[in-house]
């Protein structure tokens, strides 16, 4: 059948446990807390840090108040991140909101954040890091004006073209750019930070007086801000996506938390600073690309550098963004909420083509019809729908199943206020700011259901889409993966 309710397969380099009659898929564990700090780093800094500055001040619009959104991301992506680790050492299972919704609220549920998220979320997030890698790829070809939109979302098109050839042909590549580019984008901010700072220290210090004049006021302003600031702490929850994966969980899934997102938001604040110390409110908001104007005005021939490391570092993020998309998908199609089409891998390149090829697809679709503000909009708004979804499980768990172990404990008011955020940031753009699109994205979610109840619940599997789901593996070369004999 094109869907089944529990897969049998795992990549080769799985094992199998058979307990009580069913089956668990054990992953090796080889993820110690270095990886699992720069897992969770490397993909934090893409390539919000360098486009949604400028957002967050036009709708704060003050520097004081942008700095302060800044800083209470963090502080947010921090409880939310706390929140999961103790998620992650209940339900030792990788696949994120995805496997915990599952596992607390049933099939249902998990099936719209399955649906929604393969077919929405991860391809927006994609789309968004690839056109912010394609302004600063351009942006020296146009010198002192804004780049044309036709050419960005070109660049951005074959941006995700050859991330889908790197990533379905070999796996040893897409890890090997991942951790080169890693370094390229740790450079990028160290010199943005030092050269601010050096700036501050010889009294540049005009973006500072009056800090706090002009803030806009209103809820829905603050709600966007958040929107902007928390797309670029995005992947604070990306450790739960591998648990199965990670030595000790119960042990490097916090510490790993405690270290990564600390470290980001210090290095975020600094770079905001350095961006003011250097530009007016006014120059900010003018900027195409911030640290592109950033290196104009600080390093002059020299500025070419910025827009490299910036373009590599997006580069990298968005390698790292496709590179971890098919995990859900993989994940859904195992617990039969996904076509086992998406759950197969290359019979030669061993890598999951089928999911990525989808992913590619779709992302191209929404560089063609959106821009990165209205993305980066949308993809928050979904996100937090369903990251609150995920921590009133979490408290579901510490109020009615507290006898259940687990080796890490959050004190019970961080996962509210979380809950709380998730309300906020959910509510507070459609009460202040109500846009046509938004109703279009919650009536996406739940058109799931006209696929859930015969597919799924039912499984009505026609014989039309067994011949499809044949057709399309012999033309992709695919194959389920085979499981470990041992």
């Amino acid at each position: 059948s094109t869907m089944r309710k529990k897969k049998t397969t795992d990549s080769p380099h799985s094992s199998t446990d058979l307990s009580e009659g069913k089956e668990k898929l054990r992953l090796k564990q080889e993820v110690g807390l270095i990886s699992g700090v720069s897992l969770i780093a490397g993909t934090m800094i893409g390539s919000g840090i360098f486009m949604s500055p400028e957002w967050v001040l036009h709708h704060m619009g003050s520097p004081g108040s942008s700095l302060l959104i800044w800083a209470a991301c963090g502080l947010l992506a921090m409880f939310g991140a706390l929140s999961y680790a103790e998620l992650g050492t209940i339900i030792k299972e990788s696949g994120g909101e995805y496997i915990y919704i599952l596992r607390i609220f049933g099939s249902f549920p998990a099936f719209l954040f399955a649906y929604t998220s393969v077919i929405l979320v991860r391809p927006a997030g994609l789309a968004a890091v690839c056109l912010s890698f394609a302004e600063y790829a351009v942006a020296p070809f146009y010198p002192g004006c804004s780049s044309p939109q036709v050419v960005v979302k070109c660049a951005a098109a074959a941006c995700i073209l050859l991330l889908t050839i790197i990533n379905c042909l070999n796996v040893r590549l897409a890890t090997s750019i991942m951790n080169i580019f890693t370094a390229a984008k740790l450079l990028a901010l160290l010199v943005i930070v030092v050269g601010g700072l050096v700036l501050l220290a010889k009294g540049q210090t005009q973006s500072f007086q009056n800090a706090f004049q002009n803030t806009t006021p209103g809820i829905g302003a603050v709600g966007v801000a958040f929107y902007q600031g928390l797309w670029s702490y995005d992947g604070w929850n990306n450790l739960n996506y591998v648990t199965e994966e990670l030595k000790k969980p119960e042990v490097t899934l916090p510490r790993a938390v405690m270290i990564a997102i600390p470290l980001v938001t210090c290095l975020y604040l600094l770079v905001n600073v350095s961006y003011l110390a250097v530009m007016s409110p006014s120059e900010l908001l003018s900027s195409g690309a911030v640290a592109v104007t950033w290196g104009d005005k600080v390093l002059g021939s020299w500025a070419w550098l910025i827009s490299m490391s910036v373009a590599l570092s997006t580069f990298g993020s968005s390698n790292g963004t496709f590179f971890s998309g098919g995990r859900v998908c993989y994940i859904a199609a195992r617990e039969g909420h996904m076509p086992d089409i998406l759950s197969m891998a290359h019979v030669r390149c061993l890598t999951p083509s089928p999911a990525l090829l989808f992913t590619s697809a779709v992302s191209l679709i929404m560089i063609i019809s959106g821009s990165f503000t209205s993305i980066v909009n949308f993809f928050s708004f979904i996100a937090w729908l369903f990251y609150g979804m995920t921590i009133s499980g979490l408290l579901y768990l510490k109020i009615k199943k507290p006898e259940l172990p687990r080796s890490y404990k959050v004190p019970i008011i961080i996962p509210i206020i979380v809950l709380m955020a998730a309300v906020y940031l959910v509510l507070a753009p459609i009460i202040d700011q109500p846009q046509i699109e938004i109703l279009y994205v919650i009536l996406f979610i739940f058109s799931g259901i006209i696929l859930y109840f015969p597919l799924v619940r039912f499984k009505c599997h026609s014989r039309f889409l067994q011949r499809v789901t044949l057709h399309l593996q012999l033309f992709l070369e695919v194959a389920p993966t085979a499981r470990d004999a041992n």
